[in-house]
């Protein structure tokens, strides 16, 4: 009897270029998805999840191609990556494959274009040896379709559907996309029990991360313009799917060969440039958009020609064939403008943009405003000092007010803003320049609760300074009520600190530090005698009340990590190092790459100036060496001619006696005996000198007249 568990060869997908944003996540969704999840019917409740398989249940087997720049690039969701193979041996790989997917719907280089056309086309050269159908599924673009009209002025606003693909008519740059397309489906139509093609017109992809919209969320969620640009008018339709959704496409064309074979891959959005922008900016950032001229994407590096043709499509299309054949589980069936609070979810999470929330707390002259600037010059987040705060909320009321600030205010807005700009007047004028907690607390959780706070997060400097404050500041009004049995205190997550530092100092120390503070600087710190220990005593009388601060934090399990400063280091180093292993690396976008440059310049320009300093250092040294070493040898030069002086003097001083012998005894001899000498002439003058020679009469031993005979020779 023949074994019906036997298991079955797992089905294997060939997918282009995975290494790209598009082709990456469809990569990634067919490796993790349930073989046959095409056939079953939705439940009631839904599919939150389409990606995760059942417990033993494989998902395909996917392989595919990757570029040289990105190999060690971790793609654990591939059985098997392919990095320039020659053709003959892709082919055998492309063969052991059940379903070929080749994706131009990005900007497909011609390489990309031409290495598809060889793959259909060497597919359908071999399909005579194929064991089983193989499906050649060619993932194209809208813009094949870009220069389509309405048959006639009467269908201007009917959209388009896949039945018009007969008339299509393709931007001008997308001539070689859409020769593809025809090249595709006619192959396809040979033999389709051997193989099968499919053409998907695909929409402009978004989600995970985004690709072609990534430039909007990036300015916006950096606040990089106090306006995000919308480039030429934004009036234009454009047609979008999240890739997810296009992948889901793919899965389905695969399972259930649809009897079409050219298909759109869109969401029900039609939404225009405009829609899509002004969306992301209200969720991300600033709230504003301006319209600038098409060529300023250019000229500010916001996007590539190729790009801008993607944003500049103006079509309004509608597709029937993923609605009444496929049986799609949508990620995002209403659109990005519609879904923006999942896709803004996805943005982050997919490229690990976190916000970093930190709460500073410690004595007064600690540090902690000098540590909270160099925390938000470290993470690249927001310094909210309560001072500022308040100042920053009463200028914007009163540009409200005043009609400084007219655009987007409306009048409901402006009345708003006069009644709380004169409760804060009055709750000043009543406290003598201070103001009420409670509009404090508004103050601050506005500016918590504001883009660049929630994007980026921040450092709270000295603020809250009782358990009672934060309780009120971090309080979810939201949930309030709604469960009376919740143990745990409830407490806003969006703006409440993830991270507590506590600076610890003692007393003598702090006290130390402020009185070798020059007056000026204590005066403006209110570090001045009379001012300070009266701050410190409140601040150690708060630390020892009944629930403190950090007793607030603890309750959230939100435990505070202390620090001690007890050394005067200006640049607080080893703080600074703690705090970095406690909070870890930052979580949000690097500098760009005007600002990587000015910050290798200036790190260049100090390294210059190192070496130039330590140039002079060394010069200076060796210069002082070189005056050390010349004085050195002129004294031994002055000492070598002293010592030689009294050498000399010695030497005369000890050879006087016999100079005066032999001036008075032998010279006066000598010189009569040679005069006599030169007289006679004798033979051999040394034994006449000698003969001639009187001894002298004070030597105490007999004169050698042998000895005198030799010297003389």
């Amino acid at each position: 009897m023949e074994d019906t568990n036997q298991p079955t060869r797992p089905t294997r997908i060939f997918v282009s270029d995975v290494d790209q944003y598009s082709s990456r996540h469809i990569a990634e969704f067919l490796s993790r998805c349930v073989p046959g999840q095409s056939f079953e019917e939705e439940d009631d409740e839904g599919e939150e999840d389409t990606l995760a398989s059942p417990h033993g249940e494989p998902g395909f087997q996917v392989v595919g191609t990757v570029s040289s720049s990105s190999v060690d690039a971790k793609r654990s969701f591939l059985l098997e990556e392919y990095m320039a193979l020659p053709r003959h041996e892709l082919l055998e790989r492309l063969l052991e494959c059940d379903a070929v997917v080749y994706n131009i719907s990005e900007t497909a280089t011609q390489h990309q274009l031409e290495e598809a056309t060889w793959a259909v086309t060497a597919l359908h050269t071999a399909l005579e040896n194929f064991e089983s159908q193989k499906v050649f599924i060619l993932v194209s673009t809208v813009m094949t379709r870009a220069m389509t009209k309405p048959q006639t002025s009467d269908e201007a606003d009917v959209l388009l559907t896949e039945e018009d693909f007969k008339r299509r008519k393709p931007h001008p740059n997308f001539k070689n996309h859409n020769n593809l397309e025809k090249l595709v489906l006619k192959l396809g139509r040979t033999k389709r029990s051997k193989l099968t093609s499919y053409v998907i017109a695909s929409g402009l992809q978004y989600g995970k991360g985004e690709n072609l919209f990534h430039y909007f969320f990036k300015v916006s969620w950096l606040m990089q313009f106090p306006k995000v640009p919308i480039f030429g008018q934004g009036t234009n339709y454009i047609p979008m799917i999240h890739v997810y959704d296009l992948a889901g496409v793919i899965q389905n064309i695969f399972e259930l060969r649809p009897k079409s074979y050219y298909i759109f891959a869109l969401d029900d959005s039609k939404n225009n440039l405009e829609e899509i922008v002004k969306m992301i900016s209200d969720k991300l950032g600033p709230g504003k958009t301006e319209k600038l001229p098409r060529e300023e994407a250019i000229v500010m590096k916001a996007f590539q020609p190729e790009e801008l043709e993607y944003l500049s499509i103006n079509l309004r299309l509608d597709t029937f064939i993923i609605k009444d054949f496929l049986n799609l589980h949508w990620t995002s069936e209403s659109g990005m403008v519609a879904n923006i609070d999942n896709i803004v979810k996805e943005y982050k999470d997919t490229r690990q943009l976190l916000p970093i929330r930190i709460c500073l707390v410690g004595p007064p002259a600690v540090g902690k405003t000098t540590v909270a600037e160099k925390l938000c010059s470290h993470y690249q987040i927001h310094h909210i000092k309560i001072k500022e705060v308040i100042e920053e909320a009463i200028a914007q009321l009163e540009a409200i007010v005043n009609g400084s600030d007219t655009e987007s205010v409306s009048q409901v807005a402006e009345v708003s803003a006069q009644m709380n700009l004169e409760n804060i007047y009055k709750s000043m004028e009543t406290n003598s320049g201070r103001l009420a907690d409670h509009l404090v607390f508004d103050m601050l959780q506005e500016k918590l609760n504001s883009n660049p706070c929630r994007n980026q997060g921040y450092v709270l400097d000295g603020y809250p300074k009782s358990y009672e404050q934060a309780q009120l500041i971090f309080f979810d009004d939201a949930v309030e009520n709604q469960d009376m049995k919740i143990k745990k205190p409830v407490y806003n997550k969006i703006i409440t600190p993830d991270y507590v530092i506590v600076l610890e100092a003692s007393d003598i120390f702090l006290k130390e530090r402020v009185l070798g503070l020059p007056e000026s600087v204590a005066e403006k710190l209110h570090f001045t005698q009379h001012e300070f220990v009266p701050r410190l005593t409140r601040y150690r009388q708060r630390a020892t009340a009944e629930e403190t601060l950090l007793d607030y934090f603890d309750e959230l399990e939100i435990h505070p990590e202390y620090i001690e400063v007890a050394t005067d280091d200006p640049e607080y180093r080893d703080v600074m190092r703690k705090i970095i292993e406690i909070v870890g690396s930052p979580k949000n976008y690097g500098l760009s790459p005007e600002e990587q440059k000015e910050k290798d310049r200036r790190k260049e320009d100090e390294r210059k100036q190192k070496l130039a300093a330590l140039a002079a250092e060394k010069k200076r040294k060796n210069e002082a060496a070189l005056a050390e070493m010349t004085a050195d040898y002129e004294e031994w030069e002055k000492n070598l001619s002293e010592v030689k002086r009294q050498e000399s003097e010695l030497l005369a001083a000890s050879s006087l006696p016999l100079r005066n012998y032999l001036m008075k005894y032998v010279i006066s001899s000598l010189t009569e005996a040679m005069v006599e000498c030169c007289k006679i002439k004798p033979e051999d003058p040394v034994d006449f000198l000698v003969l001639f020679h009187v001894p002298p009469p004070r030597f105490s031993v007999d004169f050698d007249q042998t000895c005198l005979c030799k010297t003389l020779r």
